[in-house]
């Protein structure tokens, strides 16, 4: 099991020294990091707790000057090392990592008091008391450490405590789509292009395809090595740091966002939740002011401007120069680099539709409020974005639309309807037409072909109930077969006249003939064979009701087993499969599989090893 934590504190407070205490390994790369005692970009270090967890470090600058940086680490963590000089106490940027880690609804961490040998009893107790409470009002109830790097002492107690913070960490979903945040990107002469990140979810292996996200510009590209702990790896799950090497030379820019192809919505607008938080005592966000006109969006490890809307008191869109992958209920910060206030933002909507008429941004902002309040998220509408490409998007519309329509719970647009439903009929026809003796596609391969997003789940940094992202594509796929008039047969979907034997019926119509003559001397393999009847042929023919097939490439009408028991009921009981195989007129090779579907209908059942009897 591998886990990832942030470090969050004030400056010079000691969350680079703590982390080499605990990893051994020096989180502050750069010389003139070293040289000058102070993390200025994000540091990495490993270690493995002693029950055997993997947990990886991101340790994030402190100064103000690079709030940037430390929000761009902190965000794709789902738990935080808080960290407080016992010396110093809380300060200026104590309270504004704090209004981070509130404002991406962290809620489980360790607070750490450091430099513990530099404070007396006395002061330490104060210094643990004002950040345990400062952190608790924040909604970090969590336990608190004292340490000293140097000393060495609590370090054993600080592992313990992160043994048992890794063990109340939900566990990620290896099998969701990747949507890996790059934080740092490279270029090796020789072997390409880097790219390092946070892995929350998902699974990467070498020589994946990817959708490779650089400031709205996409690009497919393919997984050429991974690398995650100084060790390179075929493969890397959840939850893990990775360094993602990539068959292209060209450079990508720092804060890129590899995707599993076709699994996110990418939109420049999105409607949020937007609620201030200060970080002050108390826990109640701060007044925040109004929300600025322009301010910077840091989501995952990338910032970027966006224009804020106001839609009444509570929600607000968004709208940012390029497309950013998206998920229903993601976090994210929204900062006014002016005058440094943060606002919580929680994603509502996903490329929300225009509002035009009067009145329609405090509408929708009060519909927003009302279904984030009550959960009912999940209630969306889905439209086409092109006729190329259609997406399903979650839509919270005010009300009943008048162009959707209702499938189960969900509100599909309906010329998204109309249009997958002339596709999803070209596609079955063209399959028949290609394969005229097939039972038809699965319902998973329907909703690839039509483009329909797999149904994903996610949960939050505080582990709650997974929400729905998407509407299921098999019930999708289910009503679409329905309006085509098309039908679904053992979960394949199909045409209902698509049933002919082609070139097969004339061998089938000879076994049938056969059959019809001597109901228990089936047909050799060879004869099968020289009838052009394989696999395929039989499957088709039994499909359609025409014969029944046993093991052993046994060929029956579908009544034989009826047959079978009349003359079985006659002989006297119970029977040997001897007896059976000469009252039928049949071999053993026949007699065997037959009597075995007997049995297993409840028709017939032994009474010991070599008899049997009818079961009346």
């Amino acid at each position: 099991m591998r886990r990832v934590l942030a470090t969050a504190g004030h400056v010079d407070h000691g969350k680079s020294t703590l982390v080499r205490a605990l990893t051994g390994r020096d989180p502050d790369r750069l010389v003139q990091e070293r040289k000058r005692g102070l993390t200025i970009e994000l540091g990495y270090a490993w270690t493995t707790l002693p029950g055997g967890t993997e947990v990886a470090f991101v340790d994030v600058p402190g100064h103000q000057r690079f709030v940037g940086t430390m929000l761009s680490g902190l965000g794709p963590a789902p738990t935080v090392v808080f960290v407080v000089a016992a010396d110093q106490g809380w300060q200026e940027q104590s309270r504004e990592h704090l209004a981070a880690v509130q404002a991406l609804g962290i809620t489980d961490g360790l607070l750490v008091l450091t430099r513990c040998d530099l404070a007396e009893a006395g002061r330490r107790a104060r210094v643990r008391s004002q950040a345990s409470r400062r952190l608790a009002a924040a909604g970090l109830d969590v336990p608190a450490y004292e340490v000293s790097a140097v000393t060495g002492d609590g370090l054993d107690a600080v592992r313990s405590g992160l043994d048992a913070l890794v063990t109340r960490m939900p566990p990620p979903d290896p099998d969701a789509p990747v949507r890996l945040w790059g934080d740092r990107s490279f270029t090796i002469s020789g072997a390409g292009t880097v790219v390092t990140g946070t892995l929350g979810a998902g699974t990467l292996h070498s020589g994946d395809r990817l959708t490779l996200l650089d400031h709205g510009t996409t690009r497919e590209v393919t997984v050429r090595g991974l690398h995650s702990q100084d060790s390179a790896r075929d493969e890397v799950g959840p939850v893990s740091r990775v360094a993602v090497n990539l068959r292209r030379t060209d450079d990508v820019s720092r804060s890129v966002a590899l995707l599993t192809p076709g699994a996110f919505p990418l939109a420049r607008v999105v409607d949020v939740a937007l609620v201030p938080v200060d970080g002050d005592e108390g826990g109640s966000p701060g007044d925040g002011g109004a929300s600025p006109e322009v301010a910077t969006l840091h989501v995952g490890s990338a910032d970027v401007s966006v224009h804020v809307r106001p839609l009444g008191t509570g929600a607000a869109r968004l709208t940012a120069d390029a497309d950013l992958p998206w998920r229903v209920g993601d976090r994210a910060i929204l900062r006014d680099p002016g005058s440094r206030r943060l606002w919580s933002v929680r994603v509502l909507d996903v490329d929300p539709l225009p509002l035009h008429r009067r009145g329609a941004a405090a509408a929708r902002g009060d519909a927003l409020v009302t279904a984030a309040s009550d959960h009912s998220l999940a209630d969306v509408r889905v439209r086409t974005r092109s006729a190329e490409h259609s997406a399903l998007l979650e839509q919270l519309g005010t009300g009943s639309p008048t162009d959707a329509v209702a499938v189960g719970r969900w509100w599909v647009d309906s010329t998204a309807l109309s249009t997958w439903r002339e596709r999803l009929v070209d596609h079955i026809t063209e399959h028949h037409r290609r394969q005229p003796l097939s039972a038809g596609i699965t319902v998973a391969e329907a909703a690839r072909a039509l483009r329909l997003p797999v149904h994903l789940r996610t949960r939050d940094h505080g582990g709650n109930l997974p929400h729905e992202i998407h509407p299921p594509a098999g019930d999708l796929v289910r009503h679409l077969v329905t309006i085509a008039g098309l039908s679904i047969t053992d979960g394949r979907v199909h045409a209902p006249r698509a049933a002919g034997l082609g070139e097969a019926e004339a061998g089938i119509r000879a076994v049938e003939e056969k059959l019809r003559q001597t109901p228990f001397v089936t047909p050799e393999r060879r004869e099968l064979a020289d009838l052009g009847l394989g696999t395929t042929q039989l499957a088709a023919a039994e499909r359609l009701g025409r014969i029944l097939r046993l093991p052993d490439d046994v060929v029956l009408l579908p009544d034989g087993p009826a047959r079978a028991m009349r003359v079985l009921a006659g002989l006297e009981q119970p029977f040997t499969l001897s007896a059976a195989r000469q009252a039928l007129g049949t071999t053993r090779r026949v007699a065997v599989p037959l009597m075995e579907h007997l049995d297993s209908r409840g028709w017939t059942r032994r009474v010991d090893g070599s008899l049997r009897e009818v079961v009346r």
